[in-house]
């Protein structure tokens, strides 16, 4: 007779497979073969440079609610299997809660249904809807050690609270006032502050290269993932896109946390002024098209990565120049290493409106930063 971790396993494979009945099996026999099958997939996912982060939004994006919070269970389990985590583990378990809130000492399957006011078959029909996303997905560039790698020493580079704390209240201002030119005078001005911060530090920083990933709601996914292309740009980083629904970011530790930043903050306001533009136009009318939008965020885009570029311009100082030199090399260096093949991707623009409207909202504000 087949072991359940087998059932399991061929359920996760066809969808369409008839899931076992074990409301007559032992509570802690069912826990554990849950577990188990998780736990293979999991060790599968880590070995092939995936994170907490990158599961749960893989998870969300394709199943319901009940299969996320299982799966949120299950990395806390996971995590709770190893002694040290690296601190991007940690971050992310954190951001998405994932915490062991049951009696460890009693089947998690049987607690979960409880709480959830479900039985146990849809616990177990919960797991193997988790588990079937996780079997098909590709493996990507390691980026942070698997747990259980022995870790040495880290020095976690952060920017300056009081820098930070200055861009996100400039951007906070940006994303609730109701004028564009102010909100793009706000924006330009915390790029204006972050890029002389950055460049203020580069004499004193060893270079701490390394790659984040950037999830981004799929609707209109190419033109966000552009915006996040030009932020990266005018921040030293470079940027892969993945159809997956990220972008992978390659730079030095703190540019990229700016990054991350200013790429919330423009998407915001950017599809604020996208859906302003559409609101006094009639149902059908093109400004409400997707292709409308799509061509307003790609011009949106174009035209933001003009303006933090001039953001960008400092007076020149000869004693920056090896150590720019140096951060670019490093960058391309690793991203070389990370990414030995990618494809250039075009988008079209089938919106003439849609790309005027675009850089229009982009381009209200006066370029100089006083």
């Amino acid at each position: 007779m087949d072991s359940l971790r087998e059932v399991l396993w061929r359920a996760a494979a066809n969808r369409r497979a008839k899931l076992p009945r074990t409301s007559s099996l032992p509570p802690a026999e069912v826990d554990e073969a849950v577990q188990a099958v998780l736990r293979r997939a999991f060790e599968h996912l880590w070995e092939h440079g995936w994170l907490p982060y990158d599961v749960y939004e893989v998870v969300r994006r394709n199943e319901d609610e009940r299969a996320l919070s299982f799966l949120v269970d299950s990395l806390a389990v996971e995590a709770s299997r190893y002694p040290a985590l690296h601190p991007r583990w940690r971050e992310q378990l954190e951001e998405i809660e994932a915490t062991v809130w049951w009696d460890t000492a009693q089947p998690h399957v049987d607690q979960w249904a409880s709480r959830h006011i479900e039985t146990r078959d849809d616990a177990v029909a919960a797991a193997v809807a988790v588990l079937a996303v996780l079997v098909t997905l590709p493996g990507l560039p390691v980026i942070v050690p698997k747990p259980g790698t022995p870790l040495a020493a880290i020095d976690h580079h952060h920017v300056d609270p009081k820098i930070l704390n200055r861009v996100r209240g400039l951007l906070a201002k940006a994303e609730s006032t109701a004028f564009p030119d102010e909100a793009e005078a706000l924006s330009a001005k915390a790029q204006e502050l972050v890029t002389r911060h950055a460049l203020e530090r580069m004499p004193l920083d060893a270079p701490t290269t390394t790659s984040r990933r950037l999830w981004l709601d799929k609707r209109y996914f190419d033109g966000k993932a552009q915006v996040v292309h030009v932020v990266a740009t005018a921040n030293r980083c470079r940027a892969v896109v993945y159809d997956l629904g990220f972008v992978a970011l390659v730079g030095e530790e703190l540019d990229l946390e700016i990054v991350e930043l200013l790429s919330a903050s423009l998407l915001v306001q950017a599809t604020r002024a996208m859906v302003a533009a559409g609101d006094k136009a009639r149902k059908g009318d093109e400004a409400r098209s997707a292709a409308f939008r799509k061509s307003f965020l790609l011009s949106y885009a174009h035209r933001v990565g003009e303006r933090l570029r001039a953001a960008n311009e400092v007076p020149d100082d000869d004693r920056l120049l090896p150590v720019l030199a140096e951060r670019k090399k490093a960058v391309e260096e690793y991203f070389g290493a990370m990414f030995t093949r990618t494809v250039a991707k075009s988008t079209p623009v089938r919106s003439a409106a849609g790309w005027d409207a675009g850089r229009t909202a982009a381009d209200r504000a006066h370029l100089s930063i006083t």
